[in-house]
């Protein structure tokens, strides 16, 4: 039973919940923490069934009055979000089947 207990705190370690434009909360599995450029961004995967559970949302990381909490931004630029995305897809090539959309 504690092994069962490990794997759901675990699982639950490795899930943010945002808050999207309408106030409504939104889960997300946490993949990677990207270094670009002295700059910190996420990589998120949605966690719920939808049809966007294929893509990543980048975003970038900014740092809070408090210690505990960070700021998850959007990033509105597209070289910054397809360095990243180059940089991720490089780390993890073995482990996601990338699909290019050219």
């Amino acid at each position: 039973m504690d092994n069962e207990q490990n794997g759901m705190e675990e699982e639950l370690e490795n899930v943010i919940v945002l808050n999207d434009e309408n106030g409504e909360e939104v889960k997300f599995e946490f993949l990677d923490l990207i270094e670009l450029d002295g700059e910190e961004y996420v990589v998120l995967l949605p966690a719920n069934d939808s049809e966007d559970a294929d893509e990543v949302v980048i975003l970038k990381v900014e740092d809070t009055d408090s210690d505990e909490e960070e700021s998850y931004v959007s990033v509105d630029n597209d070289e910054t979000l397809n360095k990243v995305f180059n940089i991720f897809k490089e780390k993890f090539k073995d482990e996601f089947d990338f699909v290019d959309e050219d």
